[in-house]
């Protein structure tokens, strides 16, 4: 793959993963954990980042999330974790995830890149699996922002670009 296609997709992927963080930075405390929605806001911060972490990682049959997160996740029960995560958790877990992500765009070959993944239902090439993660942080960043206008009458705004 190359440097300028590089770019493009860390650019836009960096943008989303920014607007999850926006998001958790926005979101009032009595929000982030009650309980009584049926996604709280937390769970769907961890659920993010979880398959963030998950997706871009070299090894998925051997993986592992980082301490103190658990594998509730991929249990087709849909257990949720013993307890919220709080957003200091969720803030780490985010920039643990944003580099996994950057590494692994900085990684991508031409070869790689048309190589298949394959996971459950998911049959990807690498290449579409870049962008399909892309969307999948986007939505659930979406989802959280509605979730903040319609709790709280506010969201962050718009970002055109990741950080670098």
């Amino acid at each position: 793959m190359d440097a300028q296609t590089k770019k493009i997709i860390w650019s836009q992927l960096g943008a989303a993963i920014d607007t999850l963080e926006n998001a958790i930075n926005h979101c009032p405390d009595s929000l982030w954990g009650d309980m009584s929605k049926s996604h709280p806001f937390w769970y769907v911060t961890y659920h993010t980042l979880f398959w963030l972490d998950f997706y871009f990682s070299d090894d998925i049959k051997n993986f592992n999330p980082p301490e103190p997160f658990g594998m509730e996740e991929i249990d087709p029960a849909g257990v949720m974790p013993e307890r919220p995560y709080s957003k200091d958790e969720l803030l780490t877990y985010l920039v643990h995830g944003k580099k996994k992500s950057k590494e692994f765009i900085d990684s991508m070959t031409e070869e790689k890149s048309q190589e298949q993944f394959e996971f459950g239902r998911v049959k990807l090439t690498y290449a579409e699996l870049l962008l399909y993660k892309m969307r999948h942080v986007q939505h659930h960043a979406a989802q959280l922002n509605m979730i903040l206008r319609k709790e709280t009458n506010s969201a962050p705004g718009w970002v055109f670009h990741g950080k670098q």
